[in-house]
């Protein structure tokens, strides 16, 4: 019998588009994190702000699922 509560869930994470956004870039990401980073700020594909607003978004995340 499958848990009705993790089934919400579920369907409600799969219509979220920032954890679809998510789940693509980790199927596309390979090799060392820095070097990607400095790859795409290289490219252009980000920029020092963006990069900079992401590692704050990582550390709120941790700090809210415990991993400090």
């Amino acid at each position: 019998m499958s848990n009705p509560l993790f089934g919400m869930m579920t369907n409600m994470m799969q219509g979220n588009p920032l954890i679809q956004q998510f789940q693509q870039f980790m199927q596309m990401f390979r090799g060392n994190p820095g070097q990607q980073i400095q790859q795409m700020m290289s490219s252009g594909k980000i920029n020092q702000q963006q990069y900079n607003q992401a590692v704050q978004m990582a550390q709120q995340f941790q700090r809210m699922i415990g991993n400090r």
